[in-house]
Formats: structure tokens, C-alpha cells, sequence
């Protein structure tokens, strides 16, 4: 194996003791310690449980992908980031960039915490008029919009402890100066006031921030990315209120008749219809201030209906030419989050999608697709043979150690009684079940034997989403990556998004029909290349 490490990551052993290695990391100015015993080190990237597709940190804890921008023929990803341990503490901006959105390049972190507070979640977008001033020749600066999170204050008590402060680039991302008349926008006097995102509104040539505010948004407007005024609210009465509203986004998305509508994405820290974190999504019209949602106001959408896609936002200029609107998530659960079983990294992002409106049979939805890029990594292929598994009948379709990472492409029917059912399994007799239930006319993941869960109560569980399409045939796209699985159903219809943990990888797959006959119209099987080493 060829391990692929970045310039970046300068490793150092410090001290050897009772069999333990002590690793210091020096990163950007930042120490880490590592502890890792002798015999069961492992070369970077290839420790249990690492996805090998999936965008994750190279070392410690990370959470919400933040600053996500393009320019210049690169795909900005900052998130947030602990340097220093893997659960969540004094949050910082790290920094990676992509030409593809599937192979990644860290760079060193972005934004440090401050005497105005940690570095919360936020937005990026190229300041191509140069309206806030922080440009240098004439190349466009980069502007970054964060929250600042005073942790005295919240430790206090306080109500205002997060306010919006902003940094700018003009070196393409590589540095970054915060502005000195930071925060942009106070607080005012609301506990969980955070998590801006900036678009630029061509019609009245301004800037347009979306932030939450405890159980509902508010909308700013500005001329210089500086100085903002308040221009409506939005949300009090309207969607789920579960947990608090976090990570928002608004866009405009052209529908699949052609009639241009605007979605605003809200993540929940707690109240997804499977538990814990999730994100819903609201379809309307925007003139620039006031956002107007056409669903009814005690409707919900929602984005995925897996435990494990939270505070997702969408690459905010990607160039016209491109026509994408472009979305990752943060893989993870705050349900379970700081305690899952990997030991020097936390968490992962989902694979980058796009979003697309679509008139569907139960109305007008969003539509959920893996980026045309994944072609790039894809592997040999192995096409199914159509033919009818009979009530009880299993076919095997991959025994392979590359099982563990493969994209699985199906066109099924079972009727109305049927229950048909993926099962990836590994020596230990660990399983995960991805499906469809006909009598109850919903997908399925079931991870309650999929490996490590006792770290956990709140992990092991069926996770269930209602079908849309009245189709006879279903269509499944599952991608499977070390310790999470992807399912895109019905072209994207209906997603879920999961994460697990076996003891080893999984090596095989089996096709089950369960209850009735399940006639597989046809398949195929393709492995998919890692993305940081060569095998």
C-alpha cells in the first residue's frame, strides 16, 4: 500500500513506554498528541472503521462542514474542527480543497478561536465586485461569514454569547485575516443566534444572509458584507420544531417544468422522524427579503430520512456553465456523536449530491443525486442477471474483500407483500439490511447487528422512509464505504444516509426475498477505488 500524506502532517515520536507510542503532531502552529501502541499502529488512513470514499479529517474530531465555496477551479470544504482531541472542544475552521469533490487535499486551519469566541459554523462566497473593500489587486477576495461563540458567556448564563464576524482571503483561501470591526452583527439577546449563510441576490444587487435564531430564521441584507440590516423573519410557525433550527441555506432551483422556486434547507440539532439530528427543507418564492413557503406551514420535508446526514449546506459559486447545486452533510449523530468507536478521527462527510426540484407524486420534492464525479473511482463491474427469487429465496451476489467499498445498483419489483432485502455481512456474522417492506410501502435500514453498538443506547435501531413513487419498479443505488452505507431510491426520491461499525469489514452481499417474490429486473455490482491510497 501507498499511503498518501500531505505535507502538512510532520509526525514526531516523542516518547516509548509500556508498549505506547506518543505522537506529536505539529500542525499549523498546534501540537497534537497522539497515543497509538506499537503493534497495532497503522498507517494513515487505513485504521478500522475509515472510510475510503468519503471526505474525513486526518486527525481528531470534526463536525458541520462550514465556508464551502468555489473559485478558481477549486472546491473550498472548511468544517468545523477540534485540533486538539477527538470529542467536540474550542472550535476552529479546518481546510481542504478539491478540483473533483472526491479527492481531497488538507490544508492548514483556516480560523483559530479568538477573544471573541470559538469559530462556529458559516458561509464563504467571492466578493467579485469587491464591495467589502478587502481586495488586493485585481483578483476577487474571499470573505468568510462565521459565528462567534463566546463559551465564558454561555458558561455564564448569558443570552448573547453568539454574534457574526467575518475574515477575508486573497491568496485563493490559503490565509485568512479577520475583520477588524468585528462582529458584523451583534446579538440580540437570543441564546442560540448563529450559523450565517451569505448569498448574493442579483436582482437588487445585495447580499442576502439567512440565519437561525433559535426556533425560526432571520434575513439581513448588505451592500458591503459589513453592514447588515434585518429585513424579515421566517419560521416560527412552520416545518418541525424538535430541536433547535441550525445550519441554514436558501437558493433557487429551477423545477423540472422549468419554473424557477426557492428552497431553504434547516437543519435540527434533535426531532428527526428516525431521532436525533436531521435536516427539513422548505419550498417557496423569495424577493430578496421575505421568504414565502407554498407547503402548508405544518408540513414537514425532509432531506434524508437516515440518522446520519446533518447540517448540510450547498458550494455557493459554482459557475453557471456548471448549473449545480451542489450539497454535503456532516455523517454523524449528535445522538452519539463524540462516542463512536474510532480512535484517532471523528466522523466523516456524506459523498457531495445534487439537489434538484421535482414534480413527484406527492408533490413538488427535492430530488437527491451522488455528484457525476464518483464515475472517476469507480472499479470493475459485475451486471445481475434478471430473474425472480422466489418467497425465501437469497441470491449471492459478492464475496470480496472489496466489498467493503462498492456502489450496488438495483431495479427491482416485489408487490405489494413483499419484503425484499440487501444483507452485508462479514466473518462474525455482522450484518446490515437495507430494503424495502411492501406491506408497510417504505425503505428500511436496519444496523441492529451491524457491529459495534454499546457505546451507545441511543444507536442501534431500524430506520425507516416512506415510499413517493407509485412506480411497480423500484430503483435502489447503494454505496457502501467501510462503515457507512448511502441509499438513493427511486432516482433520489427518497434518501438515508447511516453509519456502522463492524468488528471487521464487510466481505459479503446476499439478495433476499423475504415475503413474496422479489423479480430482480436488473443489477450490477462495481467496486470503488479508495481515494487516499493506492493498492
Amino acid at each position: 500500500m501507498i499511503c498518501r500524506i500531505t505535507k502538512r502532517h510532520l509526525y514526531t515520536i516523542i516518547m516509548i513506554t509500556t508498549g505506547l507510542l506518543f505522537v506529536a503532531c505539529r500542525e499549523s502552529g498546534t501540537n497534537k498528541i497522539q497515543e497509538e501502541t506499537d503493534q497495532s499502529f497503522q498507517p494513515y488512513f487505513q485504521e478500522q472503521h475509515r472510510p475510503q470514499f468519503h471526505f474525513s479529517p486526518e486527525r481528531m474530531w470534526m463536525n458541520d462542514p462550514n465556508g464551502m465555496v468555489y473559485y478558481e477551479n477549486e472546491f473550498h470544504l472548511f468544517y468545523q474542527y477540534y485540533p486538539d482531541s477527538t470529542v467536540w472542544g474550542p472550535m476552529h475552521w479546518d481546510h481542504a480543497v478539491s478540483t473533483d469533490l472526491i479527492h481531497w487535499e488538507h490544508l492548514p486551519i483556516a480560523l483559530y478561536p479568538d477573544a471573541l469566541g470559538y469559530i462556529f459554523s458559516g458561509s464563504a462566497v467571492v466578493d467579485w465586485k469587491n464591495t467589502s473593500e478587502f481586495g488586493a489587486g485585481n483578483d476577487p477576495p474571499l470573505v468568510a461569514i462565521f459565528t462567534y461563540h463566546k463559551i465564558e458567556g454561555e458558561r455564564a448564563g448569558d443570552n448573547d454569547f453568539q454574534t457574526q464576524g467575518i475574515a477575508y482571503s486573497n491568496d485563493k483561501g490559503r490565509t485568512w485575516t479577520k475583520y477588524g470591526g468585528n462582529p458584523v452583527i451583534p446579538n440580540p439577546g437570543i441564546k442560540d443566534f448563529r450559523d450565517p449563510k451569505v448569498i448574493g441576490y442579483q436582482p437588487s444587487q445585495k447580499w442576502v444572509m439567512v440565519l437561525t435564531a433559535f426556533d425560526h430564521v432571520r434575513l439581513y441584507n448588505s451592500n458591503n458584507l459589513k453592514d447588515w440590516e434585518l429585513v424579515s423573519e421566517f419560521g416560527h410557525d412552520q416545518g418541525s420544531h424538535g430541536g433547535v433550527w441550525e445550519c441554514p441555506d436558501l437558493f433557487p432551483l429551477m423545477t423540472d417544468t422549468g419554473e424557477e422556486m426557492w428552497v431553504m434547507i434547516v437543519s435540527l440539532g434533535d426531532g428527526a422522524p428516525n431521532g436525533g439530528s436531521g435536516t427539513q427543507y422548505f419550498v417557496g418564492n423569495f424577493d430578496g427579503k421575505t421568504f414565502t413557503n407554498k407547503n402548508p406551514k405544518e408540513q414537514v420535508l425532509w432531506l434524508d430520512y437516515g440518522r446520519d446526514n446533518y447540517a448540510g449546506v450547498t458550494w455557493s459559486d459554482i459557475p453557471e456553465e456548471d448549473g449545480r447545486r451542489i450539497f454535503l452533510g456532516w455523517m454523524s449523530n449528535w445522538k452519539y456523536a463524540q462516542v463512536v468507536p474510532t480512535d484517532s478521527w471523528r466522523s466523516a462527510m456524506t459523498l457531495p449530491r445534487t439537489l434538484e426540484l421535482k414534480n413527484t407524486e406527492a408533490g413538488l420534492r427535492l430530488v437527491t443525486k451522488p455528484v457525476e464525479e464518483i464515475r472517476n473511482i469507480l472499479g470493475e463491474s459485475v451486471e445481475l442477471k434478471p430473474q425472480t427469487l422466489a418467497r425465501g429465496e437469497e441470491l449471492v451476489i459478492g464475496t470480496s474483500t472489496e466489498i467493503d467499498r462498492c456502489l450496488l445498483e438495483l431495479t427491482i419489483s416485489t408487490g405489494e407483500a413483499g419484503k425484499f432485502l440487501i444483507e452485508m455481512s462479514n466473518v462474525e456474522n455482522q450484518r446490515l439490511l437495507v430494503g424495502y417492506d411492501g406491506r408497510r410501502d417504505e425503505f428500511f435500514i436496519d444496523r441492529t447487528a451491524s457491529g459495534k453498538s454499546g457505546f451507545s443506547n441511543e444507536f442501534s435501531g431500524v430506520h425507516t422512509a416512506p415510499r413517493i413513487s407509485k412506480s411497480p419498479h423500484i430503483n435502489l443505488k447503494l454505496f457502501l464505504d467501510v462503515s457507512s452505507v448511502e441509499v438513493f431510491a427511486d432516482q433520489g426520491e427518497v434518501l438515508l444516509t447511516d453509519v456502522f461499525f463492524p468488528d471487521s469489514n464487510y466481505h459479503a452481499i446476499r439478495l433476499i426475498s423475504e415475503e413474496g417474490d422479489a423479480e430482480i429486473v436488473k443489477g450490477k455490482l462495481t467496486s470503488i477505488k479508495s481515494i487516499w491510497r493506492e493498492d
